[in-house]
């Protein structure tokens, strides 16, 4: 099973897909963890997504593709994946299902998480407090909510049309939303 986490940042979307990764031993692909890993590395990539995220911009859909690709081996091997943070606009989406049809592979389900942006801001500043991560500096917090509405928001009508979203209440607590989401993947 291939399945995609969809929100904003900070909707929760790493918790569930832990989870499932745990429960179910699928592979999550997450562009973030993929992301911090390049920064982390010191590579000439790394320094130039430090920069990119830095300004709250997203990074170019050929970086995060060639990533994702190199990691479909890997996910086929474990029975499917989980995307998470990815795609972010709809010229990913249809490279993902190229990618995967190229494989005999496609998304089987799409889970949005739906969640107030006030309460996502008032989420990335306790996150920021406790784990200092750059790119949830509120104030880059706020031009990464604004990108993910303006690019982003526009894949529910791509995979509406395809009969695969499923939207979440994702304000409630953890084992709620987690209960929701396997509802929804029976």
């Amino acid at each position: 099973m291939n399945l995609i986490l969809f929100g904003p940042p900070a909707a929760g979307k790493g918790t569930q897909a832990k989870r499932l990764v745990e429960e179910r031993g699928m592979i999550q692909l997450s562009t973030g963890d993929m992301l911090r890993a390049a920064i982390a590395s010191g590579s000439e990539l790394g320094l130039k997504v430090k920069d990119v995220l830095a300004r709250g911009d997203l990074v170019t859909d050929e970086i995060v593709i060639a990533l994702i690709e190199d990691r479909l081996p890997e996910a086929e091997a474990a029975g499917g994946a989980i995307f998470d943070g990815f795609p972010r606009n709809v010229a990913q989406a249809e490279a993902l299902d190229a990618m995967l049809a190229k494989r005999g592979a496609k998304i089987d389900h799409v889970v949005r998480l739906k969640v107030d942006d006030a309460a996502l801001t008032a989420r990335i500043g306790k996150r920021f407090a406790e784990q200092g991560r750059p790119d949830d500096n509120p104030e880059t917090f706020k031009d990464r909510l604004g990108v993910y509405n303006a690019q982003t928001a526009p894949l529910l009508p791509y995979y509406e049309a395809q009969g695969k979203l499923t939207e979440i209440d994702g304000m409630g607590d953890i084992a709620t939303v987690a209960a929701a989401i396997d509802g929804a993947l029976a």
